[in-house]
């Protein structure tokens, strides 16, 4: 396979100094082994053997392994285990991408182990993540995009996560519309670290009734039980998903989807994004009899654990989904950005307009220009006129106070508010002020001078503006 010769107009990349992932052999030292070494078995639930329709053929596709480079090297991410970097990754393909497809079809490939890294969760704790080699990151994306067209059919019209042409706006919307029909009491579904605990067994099991080619289901295998280096250590990985492989949205969602067919088969209705699920009822009473008729066919027949603390059965105006909340108004239920996601905005902003972060003017703008759009382009359906225009007062103040500690010297300020219009004496002042920097931001000298017009003639950036924007 050379994939620089379909569809892609890119240079080879030159091989670097010392430590460069393509130094002196054709193949990646990372590697060494990875194509031949057989420690990874086959089991009963896995027919390696079972050719199916050639969907491994397919997977395995010239056309179908470069669309998958593609969407890595659009994805980026960070290194795996063996520190070969996306820039890396086609040339490593050029020179070994026919043996590697050779190996995968005479089911020789194995795996690299993920590498653990965590990141922080909004509640403080930590979120545990495996990053596959960019290789192994290819082969997953390559069998994420023949399979996904063939269980998207059997997915439930009210499943709106890592689906293609849904998002989680539609998933509120279909919340919205479900409680303008009376189902204002909802379960607040929440599966305990869904992806740590998933049966692959389980996995194995549903994939097999679909998928008829075992070396699809046994490579797929393969990934669910390579392990994982965590601080230089070796884990096995005998149970759940990799969150951060490229195939895992896609398991998630087969076994979810036989949650989902089992609340349909009930009459039950729901809305789910991902792992984040809400069930509707007219009553508090018959949301709690859902609850507790479904707890154990979760546990029990997907053999997943529900977190019995924040599973909860509320009134639809007290729980967060997805980042936003609900509220009665005279026209019906409508959405709101949830307290906590405002709380996460303005830690944020706290954190790019911090007195003391040394950002100029210029990258300060560039900063807080995409965090605005993009959060302000999620929240939209929310009904936030209020709550932008206090923000964006908040924010110029902050602004404000930015750019006097940038003035920082009675000679600065004094020339500037000078410039900015105000008299001798004014300007003598306030240069020479001892006001703290927060309590002057909001002081009127400040708010003649450095005015909202001029703050937007700068080039900043606001919630309101960009709302407006969105809304027509």
């Amino acid at each position: 396979m050379n994939v620089t010769k379909v569809g892609m107009k890119e240079s080879r990349i030159p091989c670097c100094s010392k430590g460069c992932p393509q130094r002196d052999s054709a193949e990646h030292e990372g590697y060494e082994g990875a194509l031949t070494d057989k420690r990874i078995t086959e089991n009963n639930n896995t027919n390696a053997n079972s050719r199916g329709n050639g969907l491994l053929e397919r997977i395995l596709s010239r056309g179908n392994l470069n669309e998958a480079y593609k969407q890595v090297k659009r994805n980026k991410g960070s290194h795996g285990i063996d520190g070969m970097k996306v820039e890396h990754l086609l040339q490593y393909l050029g020179d070994n991408g026919e043996e590697l497809v050779k190996r995968v079809l005479d089911g020789k490939y194995r795996p690299n182990p993920v590498r653990r890294v965590e990141i922080p969760k909004d509640n403080g704790k930590m979120r545990t993540l495996g990053i596959p080699t960019a290789v192994d990151r290819v082969l997953q994306q390559a069998i994420t995009q023949v399979l996904s067209p063939i269980f998207e059919p059997q997915f439930a019209e009210t499943s709106y996560g890592f689906r293609p042409r849904r998002s989680a706006h539609d998933a509120l919307r279909k919340c919205k519309e479900y409680a303008n029909e009376g189902y204002t009491y909802v379960v607040d579904m929440d599966l305990e670290k869904f992806f740590d605990t998933v049966s692959q067994s389980k996995m194995i099991e549903l994939l097999s009734k679909t998928i008829k080619d075992g070396r699809v289901i046994s490579l797929i295998h393969k990934y669910l039980q390579a392990g994982a280096i965590n601080k230089g250590k070796f884990e096995e990985t005998e149970l759940g998903l990799v969150q951060g492989g490229n195939i895992s949205p896609l398991c998630s969602n087969i076994m979810l989807n036989e949650l989902d067919r089992e609340l349909e088969r009930r009459g039950i209705r729901f809305v789910r994004y991902a792992d984040d699920m809400l069930l509707f009822a007219k009553t508090k009473r018959s949301a709690q009899r859902m609850l507790n008729h479904v707890l154990p066919y979760i546990e029990g027949k997907l053999r997943l654990k529900v977190n019995r603390e924040k599973t909860v059965v509320a009134y639809i105006g007290k729980v967060k989904f997805l980042g936003y909340g609900f509220y009665p108004s005279k026209d019906g239920i409508k959405l709101r950005t949830h307290s906590k996601s405002i709380s996460k905005m303005k830690a944020r902003i706290k954190e790019l307009t911090a007195r003391s972060n040394g950002l100029g003017y210029e990258l300060l703008k560039s900063k807080l220009k995409p965090y605005i759009t993009g959060w302000v382009n999620y929240f939209h359906l929310a009904d936030m006129k209020k709550l932008l225009r206090v923000t964006d007062e908040w924010l110029r103040r902050r602004i404000r106070m930015v750019i006097w500690k940038q003035w920082k010297r009675v000679r600065t300020r004094y020339s500037m508010l000078r410039k900015l219009g105000h008299d001798h004496n004014t300007a003598y002042k306030f240069a020479c002020t001892r006001k703290g920097y927060w309590r002057i931001a909001k002081s009127h000298i400040l708010s003649t001078t450095v005015t909202n017009a001029r703050l937007k003639q700068a080039g900043y950036t606001f919630f309101s503006e960009h709302y407006k924007t969105v809304q027509t």
